[in-house]
């Protein structure tokens, strides 16, 4: 997420690339990029775990080290380790304002993967409080609220997520389903078809699409009338 792409920006590329049990914050990121592209997610969370540690305890590069651990964690779908890691994140020095915002909404989607709906709902509330303009604290809302057997709180937040990115196709998509579990069909079928038109390619785009084909109508499809002969 943002910790990994704040870290690219800065991070020059090593003279000789270092392995990424012993290699520094700013020097290991080939590294673990190298890992994460080759789609062993597992092994990049775990180099950057290793780079974290290697660092003194009061660096604060270590707390961005360990929430980008924790991402990779996700992307592995070990959210046990996710969680650790972000912990690990939280408690470093450094991580305030909007770094640790999006850090705890990152804990609270590790919670969410555990099944513990209480604690990503507590740690959500506190990333509300630090990046309220973040549309995803309130999609993640929307999504953890329908878990948690709350309309109204899915309805509010899917409403501020909107509000904040309007055309975004993974809120339109979250949208579509808070309308459909209220019953209102025609509202989920207008959020659905505008995911699929924003995404026409993509997986949320095609899941709109079988949402919309689960509703019981055949998507719109605007096609040219070829002139008569």
């Amino acid at each position: 997420m943002i910790f990994l792409a704040a870290m690219i920006a800065v991070a020059p590329p090593p003279a000789k690339p270092p392995t990424c049990v012993d290699a520094l914050a700013k020097e290991a990121i080939n590294c673990q990029l190298d890992a994460q592209t080759s789609g062993d997610s597992a092994k990049a969370a775990q180099g950057f775990e290793d780079s974290a540690r290697a660092l003194r305890a009061n660096d604060p590069e270590a707390g961005k080290l360990w929430a980008a651990a924790g991402n990779m964690w996700i992307e592995a779908d070990q959210p046990g380790k996710a969680a650790f890691a972000f912990d690990q994140a939280l408690a470093a020095p450094g991580m305030i304002g909007d770094l640790r915002g999006e850090t705890l909404l990152d804990r609270a989607r590790a919670a969410e993967a555990q099944g513990d709906l209480k604690m990503a709902r507590a740690k959500l509330t506190e990333a509300a409080q630090l990046v309220p303009d973040d549309p995803f604290i309130w999609y993640f809302s929307a999504a953890l609220a329908i878990r948690e057997g709350d309309p109204a709180t899915a309805r509010s937040a899917i409403a501020r997520a909107l509000a904040l990115a309007p055309n975004d196709p993974t809120i339109l998509f979250e949208a579509g389903h808070v309308a459909d579990l209220g019953g209102d069909e025609d509202q989920a079928r207008h959020y659905w078809e505008q995911a699929e038109a924003r995404d026409p390619n993509g997986g949320i785009g095609k899941a709109a699409a079988k949402a919309i084909e689960m509703l019981g109508v055949t998507p719109t499809v605007k096609s040219e009338t070829a002139p008569p002969k």
